[in-house]
């Protein structure tokens, strides 16, 4: 990789899809690199419902084709946000050769000590009671028995989500919002992400001071948890940096790419 032309992966969080990186992608690129925002399962424009997702595996296969269709040779710098930072790890565990670095933007990061689960597991154990507001919880099957489905609310969107973000990209995410789960049945019994594949990709930390989903209190917790080689912070930043805090966002990016990649 020169170092203008870093390939980037944005990976987004549940009920988002690709369009959530629409501003980001742009200022990424015009600043000389190469973007590529995915969609995962039941996400964005990918066909499937989430009632034929089972595992956060299947929910983050889109990511593996592409990260294992890259050239050889080729590392990419992948970015997750939200609940993206569970499909990185599933990414860093399968392809730990081909990212440069590994960037949690305000994500749920996982360790290679506990099960999968255990950080939303703490997430969940942690939530203060009505945390969760308006949002619709439902169960569908899967071969190895129910799944939690889980789909925000208007309230959860305005006031956890979007409240320093643009009206006008809340009323994106409205539209475009789609049902999604954590898994966390299914994570709950993956096998544990290890040290030597995992473990082995750097990663970088973006903390968001203003988020309310994933509270900065937490977002602390899970670098203390799981470690990382770096913390980078952009201050004023609810939980959807890449619209409250495009041009931020971005030049963080572009710093933490030209460290690693």
């Amino acid at each position: 990789m020169g170092e203008a032309n870093k390939h980037f992966i944005l990976v987004h969080g549940a009920c988002h899809g690709a369009w959530s990186w629409y501003k980001l992608k742009p200022l990424l690129e015009a600043a000389g690199h190469r973007v590529t925002a995915v969609d995962l399962a039941a996400s964005g424009i990918n066909m499937k419902a989430i009632q034929d997702v089972h595992s956060m595996l299947d929910y983050s296969q889109p990511l593996l084709d592409l990260v294992g269709s890259l050239a050889p040779g080729e590392k990419v710098v992948l970015v997750g946000h939200s609940l993206g930072g569970l499909s990185l790890a599933v990414a860093m565990e399968n392809f730990p050769e081909k990212i440069a670095v590994a960037v949690f933007l305000t994500a749920f990061m996982p360790d290679a000590v506990n099960k999968p689960s255990y950080v939303l597991d703490q997430y969940c154990e942690r939530a203060l009671p009505g945390a969760w507001l308006d949002t619709e919880f439902g169960s569908f099957e899967s071969p190895k028995g129910p799944i939690t489905s889980m789909f925000f609310g208007p309230e959860f969107f305005s006031s956890k989500l979007y409240q320093l973000s643009p009206v006008e990209d809340l009323e994106l995410a409205s539209a475009l919002a789609r049902p999604s789960s954590l898994f966390i049945e299914d994570l709950s019994t993956a096998k544990k992400f290890s040290e030597n594949a995992y473990g082995s990709v750097p990663r970088v930390y973006v903390v968001c001071d203003q988020d309310r989903a994933i509270t900065e209190e937490f977002q602390r917790w899970m670098i203390g948890n799981g470690g990382v080689s770096q913390v980078v912070e952009i201050q004023g930043a609810d939980h959807m940096p890449m619209f409250c805090k495009p041009q931020e966002t971005c030049n963080s990016l572009v710093e933490i790419a030209s460290k690693y990649a």
